[in-house]
């Protein structure tokens, strides 16, 4: 089932005002609304430059109190209480042209140098509970993640990843894979041509021992070691198979 965040995050209250001005808006009666009363996995499309600080903390308390699983995908921004919003996925995706903002909440305050000096508190207390999604997602320190929303910081899709607010990019398939290998590995091209040939129809005849014979002696010819040699045969008993590394 798909719930969608877009627009500005917005009270309940005054959700009607953007629906008569024909404004894009999400209010968290709509997303309570919207969520299966069963245990029925969801996905939430993100596309909100934020708004009101608590419509998003009751967006994000319900989406994490959902006992499906929550994949949250950023298909544009996730700002502000947007990005809030994103940190109750059970996963976050987000698409390799989109953006993440994490940063201080502000208000409008009136009235002598108390009055100041309490919203200025108020705000602070604002900003550390803010901060506690970031860090239950990020396994930051409360310092740094404050220190990320004082710089009123922009993140790519790989920045994200690589800070731990997202879990991956979207359409990611065609990433090239990271290995610690000393140059003597097959490439994937190869290992793919070698397995399209061993999966044509019977009357196609493979000489499996010739293949891995030649594809040995030019490894050898490389200095490649026993090493490789192993590793060629596990891949003739278990054809092609999924492999990791780490």
């Amino acid at each position: 089932m798909r719930v969608n965040v877009k627009g500005a995050i917005v009270p309940n209250n005054d959700k009607w005002i953007y629906d008569m001005l024909d404004m894009e808006a999400t209010s968290p009666k709509d997303v309570v609304d919207a969520l299966p009363s069963n245990e029925e996995d969801i996905e939430v499309i993100i596309n909100s430059g934020g708004g009101d600080v608590f419509s998003g903390s009751e967006i994000y308390t319900a989406l994490k109190e959902h006992p499906g699983n929550v994949d949250v995908k950023v298909v544009g921004v996730a700002a502000s209480a947007a990005s809030v919003i994103a940190m109750a996925g059970n996963s976050v995706q987000m698409s390799p042209t989109s953006q993440m903002m994490i940063h201080n909440a502000s208000t409008m305050a009136f009235g002598d140098d108390r009055a100041m000096a309490s919203a200025s508190d108020f705000l602070n207390s604002v900003n550390r509970g803010i901060a506690n999604a970031y860090i239950e997602k990020t396994g930051k320190s409360e310092q740094e993640v404050l220190d990320l929303m004082n710089k009123e910081t922009w993140l790519t899709a790989q920045d994200a990843v690589e800070l731990g607010f997202a879990d991956s990019k979207m359409f990611g398939e065609d990433t090239p894979k990271l290995v610690a290998n000393s140059g003597q590995m097959l490439s994937n091209d190869a290992v793919n041509r070698i397995a399209t040939l061993m999966s044509k129809t019977p009357e196609i005849k493979i000489d499996v021992d010739a293949i891995a014979n030649k594809v040995i002696e030019k490894l050898e010819e490389k200095g490649s070691s026993a090493v490789v040699s192993k590793k060629i045969s596990d891949s003739q008993s278990k054809k092609q198979q999924t492999r990791f590394f780490f």
